[in-house]
Formats: structure tokens, C-alpha cells, sequence
């Protein structure tokens, strides 16, 4: 029973582990990156719309994206929207395809995107705390009931956290990587 209830909250930390993987995905480096556009939405055709599901995207050069999108009469408003995006680029279109050139980043901007990483790496490390906490309860809460003993309860608990310390150690792990691209130059 006790089992099943850490199982259950390594899934559920794992799940936020990846998602603090596509967070940081998401955060600009010096390169070309597909996953930065994830969070742009578009107005195609009066619906708010992800580009990811409206455009292929190549990655010819180190900092350089092209977007092409299925539909060729939204090119314009491809381009609106990574324009007015917080990525800091400035596309071109040919009719066809969009072009992204990513700037190089200025030292400030990649200070700011590590605190925005650090930011994203305490959400994740808050999210499976917060798992270890529901979880924990259930088991105090099963052990009121009678349903394990006290010993049982000492086990799982310590089990949970050895789970928890190894989803924390995972996001810490991103972060670190994320860090050092971040300040590569």
C-alpha cells in the first residue's frame, strides 16, 4: 500500500522534473534553439494558436531559425508574433519563410536569463516538495488508520525522500547545465 504511494510520487516528480526540462528549453542561449518559439501563440485565422503546430523549423546556422509555416498566408502574422515575443529577435520574411537571426547576448542578458533559470529550477525543486509533502500525509494518514504501523511509516518516509532528494538533484542537474551554456561564450 505504503509502495504504491511512493511509486505513485516518483511518477508525479518525474513529471515535474520534465517539465523543469522544457522550462529551461524554452530559456534563449546563444544558439538556435526550436524549443524557444514553444511558448508563442498566433492569431491564425482568429484563433490563438502555438506555433509549434502551425511551422516546421530548421536550424541552418549556430543562430540562425527559420520558420516555414504550412500555411503560407500566415507568414505575416508568424512574424508579428516572434516579433512581439520576449525573445529580443527581429524576423524577416520572404513571402515564404520566416528568418530569426539571434543576436549574441550581452552579459547583462544572460544574467538575466540565469536568474530565470534559477527562478524555473525553484519552481520544479518547490512542485516536488510539494508531492513529497501530499504524499507524506497520506502516509501519516494511513498510519492514524492503522493501516501501517509505525515502522512502516518510518521506512516510507525515509524512502520518499531518498525519491525526492533524487528528482531535486535531477533539476539541480539541468540547472547546471543550463548555467554553464548560459555563460558559455
Amino acid at each position: 500500500m505504503s509502495s504504491d504511494i511512493i511509486k505513485d510520487a516518483g511518477a508525479k516528480m518525474a513529471t515535474a522534473v520534465d517539465h523543469a526540462r522544457e522550462e529551461f528549453a524554452a530559456i534563449r542561449t546563444g544558439r538556435a534553439n526550436p524549443a524557444m518559439f514553444n511558448h508563442i501563440m498566433v492569431d491564425y485565422y482568429g484563433a490563438m494558436t502555438p506555433l509549434q503546430q502551425l511551422a516546421t523549423f530548421q536550424v541552418p546556422e549556430a543562430r540562425t531559425v527559420l520558420i516555414a509555416p504550412y500555411d503560407k498566408s500566415s507568414v505575416n502574422e508568424v512574424e508579428k508574433a516572434v516579433r512581439d515575443s520576449d525573445l529580443g529577435v527581429n524576423p524577416s520574411s520572404d513571402g515564404n519563410i520566416v528568418r530569426c537571426v539571434l543576436p549574441a547576448l550581452t552579459e547583462d542578458r544572460r544574467k538575466e536569463y540565469i536568474k530565470l533559470a534559477k527562478a524555473k529550477a525553484e519552481e520544479g525543486r518547490i512542485a516536488v516538495r510539494s508531492i513529497r509533502r501530499s504524499s507524506n500525509d497520506v502516509l501519516k494518514k494511513q498510519e492514524k488508520d492503522k493501516e501501517i504501523t509505525e515502522d512502516q511509516l518510518t521506512r516510507s518516509e525515509k524512502e520518499l525522500d531518498q525519491v525526492t532528494k533524487k528528482h531535486v538533484d535531477q533539476i539541480d542537474a539541468l540547472l547546471k547545465a543550463k548555467e554553464s551554456e548560459l555563460l558559455e561564450v
